[in-house]
Formats: C-alpha cells, structure tokens, sequence
C-alpha cells in the first residue's frame, strides 16, 4: 500500500491514491483484519493475541500517516491519542517495505471461503448472525487448516454435534463444507425468493443481450459503456447458473 501511494502521489494521481487508501483501509483492514483479529485476541492465548495487538498497532499508525495530507484533523487527533506524541505532522512518511507472497495466497483463498459462504447463507435467507452446524471436510490437508476458528467465527458455523445431518455442501479451495440447514430455511418461501431473483437475473441478461446484439449501440457507444454492458451480461449470466442450480436443489 505504502509503495502504491507513493507512485500515485509522485504521478499526482491524488484521487487514485485517495481511492486506494479508502479501500486498505475499509475493505481490508476494516472488514477483513480487524474482523480476523478477534480470533486471537479471545483466543486466552497472550503472546497470539499481543503480536496481534502490535500488528494492529503498527498498521494503524502508517495508515493514519499516510491518510493524513487528505484528512489532516481527525487522522492528527486519532494517530497524537494512539501514540502520546505531539502530532502526525511532523512524524516521518512511512518508508516499511515487506511482501509475503505465500501469506497474501493463503489469505486470498480464506477469503474466497468466507465469500462464497456468505453468499449461500444469504441465497440461503439465513440471518447474518445465525448459527448453523457445519463440517469441514479435507480442510486439514490444504493451507488453511490453521485458519478453521476464524473461518468458523466469520460464518457463524458451529461444531456438528450428534444427530448433524448434511442438507447442502460447497465445494471450495479444496474444502468440502456441509451445512445443516435443518429447521433454518422456510423452503417454500426460499423458492420464490430465487424465482424471483432469476426472473431478474433472466431479465437483465436479455436487456444486456439486446444492446450488444444492436449493431448501432456497438457502433455508437463509449468503449467503456460496451466493456460494463458485457460485465453485467457476464454476472446475470452467472448469477442464472447460480440461482439455478439452488432451485434445483431444493427439496
């Protein structure tokens, strides 16, 4: 982050280095680190959880600096609190370099779970904060066995117990997760939620369809309208695939 804000300000890309602090800072600090952190920080484990409090720390301190030329008074009140020292303004531009390929891979894949699960729970109707048994299978043997509690804690997935019975599975990064959904879905009321959401789905793909089929849209439009008008084609497109394959599933 630090070396692409650097080479946006150099260029005086201002609004792509604004644009780029914005998603560290929101996306993956906000909704995915801060939310991993937890694991650690309950886990009764002191020297886990105090390694996480200093990464949080340090992050949080470089960030804060190099928010600071575009939002002066509340990164100084926040980075003066956060260290006891007189102010950001005078603290040196971040310079810390480090890469971690195989960490930032195994992360990707974590999060590629915990997104595609989020997804089913909510194709699902299931409530954000609502627990559902589930099991993990094969996750032992991929890169992220060591993260099963965080992404046990991020789903709301609790342990199997006796009586678990598997309703629906997802095939992911070479997990197998199997849910028992047993008494949390309303089936019939599931059914004509995603028969809706594929009327809509079935009825953007036909519009997207049609324009790019019209040789004076083609002719005529921006290039860049073409390019969004085939992404929406492409993700109505896999949304049908999606909706589909739910229905048919559906007992």
């Amino acid at each position: 982050m630090i070396a692409e804000v650097d080479g946006l300000l150099e260029q005086f890309e201002f609004g792509k280095a604004c644009e780029a602090l914005y998603h560290f800072a929101w996306d993956e600090f906000c909704d995915w680190y801060l939310e991993l952190a937890k694991v650690p920080l309950a886990s009764g484990d002191e020297q886990a959880a105090d390694t996480t409090r200093r990464v949080l720390g340090f992050v949080l301190d470089q960030m804060l600096r190099l928010l600071h030329p575009v939002m002066p008074f509340v990164t100084d009140e926040l980075w003066r609190v956060l260290t006891a020292e007189d102010s950001v303004m005078i603290a040196d531009w971040p310079t810390y370099e480090f890469s971690d390929p195989a960490a930032e891979t195994e992360i990707a894949s974590l999060m590629r779970v915990v997104t595609e699960i989020r997804r089913f729970r909510s194709d699902q109707g299931l409530r954000p904060g609502q627990r559902v048994p589930a099991r993990l299978t094969a996750i032992e043997s991929t890169p992220l066995a060591p993260h099963e509690e965080s992404i046990r804690t991020l789903l709301r997935l609790t342990e199997p117990e006796a009586g678990f019975t598997p309703s629906a599975s997802l095939a992911i990064e070479g997990v197998t997760v199997e849910l028992d959904l047993a008494g949390t879905v309303d089936i019939e009321a599931e059914r004509r939620r995603l028969e809706k959401d594929l009327a809509a789905a079935r009825k953007e793909a036909q519009q997207a369809s049609a324009k790019l089929g019209n040789e004076s849209f083609t002719a005529k439009a921006p290039a860049n309208v073409i390019e969004k008008t085939r992404q929406r084609q492409a993700a109505a497109e896999s949304d049908i695939v999606r909706l589909e394959t739910r229905l048919a599933a559906l007992p």
